[in-house]
C-alpha cells in the first residue's frame, strides 16, 4: 500500500467505509459493549483506526470463538466526535445496556466518573484519564490499566537517563514537555515536575490550544530558542503530525523528540515523509500485523481479503489499540462467566475487570505474545501494577520497538496516585474499600 495511501485512507474511511455502526448477535445470551467512537471531527485520524481494531476483534470472538464461554457479543457506535458533552450524551443513552464504557477520551472520562459509579457501570480508560483511579480502593468503578500517564512519564525519564549513560546525568538537562491543553495533557505534569525536582532536571511546557493545532509556528520558535536537550509530546490528532513536520522545519534532532502513546501513530509521521525519521513514542502494544491474532483476523473477519483489511487499518499502530482494547473487555466478561455464569451483568463485569489476570500463556492462546504485555489487576491496583512502557521509533516506512521494557517508576507514582484519589475521596465522601 502506498504511502499517500495509508496517510488518507483513515480520513477517508470516516466518509466512505465506515463499518456497520451496530451489529446484533443471534443467540439468546449476548453481552452488550457500548462503543463510543469518533470516526468524525478533527481528532477522527486516530479515532477511526482505533474504532476499527476494536470491532473487529469483537467480530473475530463471535465468529472465530462463537462468542466468549458461547455468548454472543453485541455492540454499538455512538458517535462522540471526541467532544466531552457528545459523549455524555451517549453515555446517557447506552448506560442501561452497557456493560463497560470505552470512553476513549480524557475528557470523557473525567465527565463520566462519579455517574458511572452511582449508576454501577464500570469505565476502563486504557491508558488515558485520571490517574489516580489506578486506586481502586477509591475508584472502584474505574480502571485504568495497563499504565497510566504518569506511569509513561517515569518511564519517559528512565528512557533519556538510559541514552545520557545514567540518571545522575540528567542534573542541569533541560526538557521540553509540548502538550494538547486539556485535562490529557496537563496529566503528565507533576510527574515530570517532580522527577525535575528530584533529577536536577529543567521541565518547560508549552500547551497548545485545541484551536491552533494546525498553527505552532509561535510555540516552535520559542521551543527553538529554548534550546531543549530532549522535548516530549501529549497530542492527538492534528497536532502530532504539526509538532512534528514544525520540529523538523527547526532542525530539531528527531531522535531526541519523544511522544506518547497516542502521539506515535502512521497518521502522525507519514505527512513529514523522511523528516521524521528517527521520532520516537511511548507504546504498550506492539506495532505491526506480524502476530497470529491478525492472521486471525484476517482469515474470520476478512476473509482472507489482505488489501481490504488494510483499508480499514489493519496491523496499524492505533488499529492495535483498539485490538489490545478489545481483548481486556473480552477477558474481563470471560472471567465473570466463569465465575458467575450467566446472564453477564455489568456489576459482574467489573469484578472481571478487577480480577483480570492476563498471563502470558493466556496471552500464546490468544495469539497475542509479544502483542501486549501480561497483566494482573487487583483490587487495590487497577493499574495492574503500571507495567512497562516500551519505545518505538520511526524509521521512515513503519514502526519497530528499539527498547527492552521500561519498568515503570511504581514507588514514584503509586504514592501520588494514592494522595491523589484520598483528596477525590474527602470530596466526594467516599470511603474508601478495605482490599
Amino acid at each position: 500500500m502506498s504511502l499517500r495511501k495509508l496517510v488518507f485512507g483513515a480520513v477517508a474511511a470516516a466518509f466512505v467505509a465506515v463499518p456497520v455502526a451496530t451489529e446484533t448477535a443471534t443467540a439468546e445470551e449476548t453481552a452488550f459493549i457500548p462503543m463510543l467512537t469518533y470516526r468524525t471531527g478533527p481528532y477522527s485520524v486516530g479515532g477511526i483506526p482505533l474504532a476499527n481494531g476494536f470491532a473487529d476483534y469483537l467480530k473475530l470472538v463471535n465468529k472465530r470463538d462463537g462468542g466468549v464461554e458461547g455468548v454472543k457479543l453485541e455492540w454499538e457506535e455512538c458517535e462522540t466526535g471526541y467532544n466531552t458533552e457528545k459523549g455524555v450524551e451517549c453515555y446517557n443513552r447506552l448506560k442501561d445496556r452497557g456493560l463497560v464504557f470505552n470512553p476513549n477520551s480524557t475528557g470523557i472520562t473525567y465527565s463520566i466518573i462519579e455517574q458511572a459509579a452511582q449508576d454501577g457501570v464500570s469505565v476502563l480508560s486504557m491508558g488515558y484519564g485520571r490517574a489516580d483511579a489506578a486506586d481502586g480502593r477509591v475508584f472502584k468503578w474505574v480502571f485504568n490499566f495497563p499504565t497510566s500517564y504518569w506511569s509513561q512519564a517515569t518511564a519517559w525519564v528512565k528512557y533519556i537517563g538510559q541514552v545520557e549513560g545514567g540518571m545522575d546525568k540528567l542534573k542541569g538537562k533541560s526538557i521540553g514537555y509540548i502538550f494538547l491543553d486539556s485535562a490529557y495533557g496537563r496529566e503528565p505534569i507533576p510527574t515530570l515536575e517532580l522527577l525535575g525536582e528530584q533529577l536536577g532536571y529543567d521541565v518547560t511546557t508549552y500547551p497548545v490550544p485545541g484551536a491552533s493545532m494546525g498553527d505552532q509556528s509561535g510555540v516552535w520558535l520559542k521551543i527553538e530558542q529554548n534550546d531543549h536537550d530532549w522535548m516530549l509530546m501529549s497530542g492527538w490528532g492534528l497536532m502530532n503530525q504539526t509538532a512534528i513536520k514544525e520540529a523538523s522545519e527547526i532542525g530539531y534532532p528527531m531522535d531526541h523528540f519523544i511522544g506518547n502513546w497516542w502521539s506515535g501513530s502512521e497518521a502522525d509521521v507519514l505527512p513529514s515523509g523522511a523528516a521524521a525519521t528517527g521520532y520516537l513514542s511511548g507504546t504498550f502494544t506492539a506495532p505491526g500485523s506480524g502476530y497470529p491474532v491478525h492472521a486471525d483476523i484476517l482469515r474470520d473477519v476478512y476473509g482472507g481479503d489482505k488489501a481490504a483489511a488494510e483499508d480499514n487499518s489493519w496491523g496499524q499502530v492505533l488499529y492495535n489499540r483498539g485490538v489490545s482494547n478489545a481483548t481486556y473487555v473480552v477477558e474481563a466478561i470471560r472471567g465473570s462467566i466463569k465465575e458467575f455464569g450467566t446472564p453477564v451483568t455489568a456489576a459482574n463485569v467489573r469484578w472481571g475487570l478487577e480480577n483480570l489476570g492476563l498471563t502470558a500463556d493466556r496471552l500464546a492462546e490468544l495469539g497475542m505474545t509479544g502483542f501486549i504485555a501480561p497483566v494482573q489487576v487487583t483490587c487495590a491496583d487497577h493499574e495492574g501494577g503500571g507495567g512497562a512502557l516500551f519505545m518505538q521509533q520511526w524509521d521512515g516506512d513503519k514502526w519497530s520497538v528499539v527498547t527492552e521494557a521500561i519498568p515503570v517508576m511504581h514507588d514514584v507514582t503509586r504514592p501520588m496516585a494514592e494522595a491523589s484519589a484520598l483528596e477525590y475521596a474527602v470530596e466526594k465522601n467516599i470511603t474508601p474499600r478495605d482490599c
